[in-house]
């Protein structure tokens, strides 16, 4: 008997097989550096940032949309958690700074791109240098220290949060965020009124405002949640390095698109998988891992990393081209 499995499984399945293949690749090419149970703690562990980031970021792609801003939203929000816990906000109060202000920039990058009617890129490419020139501004261009002011761990409370093995746990209790963050925004998205017209306009913009989808303020909508999971990575990335860096996550934001597009969303808008995009982002952190495990250098992950969203990206063409004809 011949099983078939529908277009939507394989397209989901499709990106975590992917992950299965990497790993067995370098296994086949170096068996003495085998993918343990501490090396999937690491991994997923070093997945957070990026899967939280591609989360928002797959909304903004299925509505044909683009966020280059991310990674300068990820630094800008790390520091302010920082400047927060300097304050004496504590750990809870420093979650709620960074979120804050991720959403407030990526609220902005909304209205710019439908308030002056932008091109996502070029609005986005804008705020991204934008962003990083606010967080080197509040953070006086240096790391912000919050332990050496404050007195207080309470940078180390969010450090736990992100430690790669938790003890007496399988998962450090980021990585459950994340899973829960991912399984909330795949729900979201196929079921809520506001996923649906994501998706909508992605489709097609112009059917949806006859169908009287409000174009503006959900793409304001859109870009403020990306925005918002983006604080919550620039937390996580606080929590991991343990200072507010205005200097860090520059290029991470390839990282974010490349995952999404991985996990099968489509450039051109109204297709995409919130659970394909965790599994994108776990490709990146295993591809980075087993380079550093056989001892590939820095520029050999940027190459390998290059051209899968090289390949990405045509696969995601030819998909569209075979679709319409």
């Amino acid at each position: 008997m011949k099983i078939t499995l529908p277009g939507h499984w394989i397209g989901t399945l499709a990106p975590f097989l992917a992950v299965v293949v990497v790993v067995l690749l370098f296994w086949v090419y170096a068996p003495d550096q085998p993918m343990t149970l501490q090396t999937w703690q690491f991994v997923a562990a070093q997945t957070v940032v990026v899967g939280l980031a591609a989360v928002g970021m797959t909304w903004v792609i299925i509505s044909a949309g683009i966020d280059l801003s991310v990674g300068s939203v990820i630094a800008l929000s790390g520091v302010s958690a920082a400047l927060a816990v300097e304050a004496g906000w504590g750990a809870i109060g420093g979650v709620l700074a960074a979120l804050v202000t991720g959403a407030l920039c990526g609220a902005y990058n909304g209205v710019l791109i439908v308030g002056l009617r932008l091109p996502p890129f070029i609005a986005t490419l804008g705020t991204m240098g934008f962003y990083r020139g606010v967080a080197k501004w509040v953070a006086a261009n240096e790391s912000v220290r919050p332990e050496d002011a404050a007195g207080v761990s309470f940078t180390a409370e969010i450090a736990d949060w992100v430690m790669p093995v938790a003890d007496g746990q399988w998962l450090a209790p980021a990585v459950w965020l994340l899973l829960a963050t991912t399984v909330l925004g795949a729900w979201a998205l196929r079921w809520t009124v506001l996923g649906r017209h994501t998706v909508a306009i992605g489709s097609s913009e112009l059917t949806a405002r006859l169908c009287g989808v409000r174009i503006k303020q959900t793409k304001v909508v859109i870009y403020a949640l990306a925005g918002l999971l983006a604080g919550l990575a620039g937390v996580m990335l606080f929590g991991r390095l343990t200072v507010g860096d205005p200097t860090s996550a520059v290029g991470i934001e390839l990282d974010v698109i490349a995952a999404v597009v991985i996990g099968g969303a489509s450039l051109a808008g109204g297709q995409g998988s919130v659970t394909g995009a965790l599994a994108g982002a776990l490709l990146m952190a295993v591809l980075r891992n087993r380079c550093t495990a056989v001892g590939w250098p820095n520029f050999v992950q940027e190459i390998i990393v290059g051209h899968i969203i090289i390949l990405a990206v045509a696969i995601d063409q030819w998909r569209i081209r075979k679709t319409n004809h």
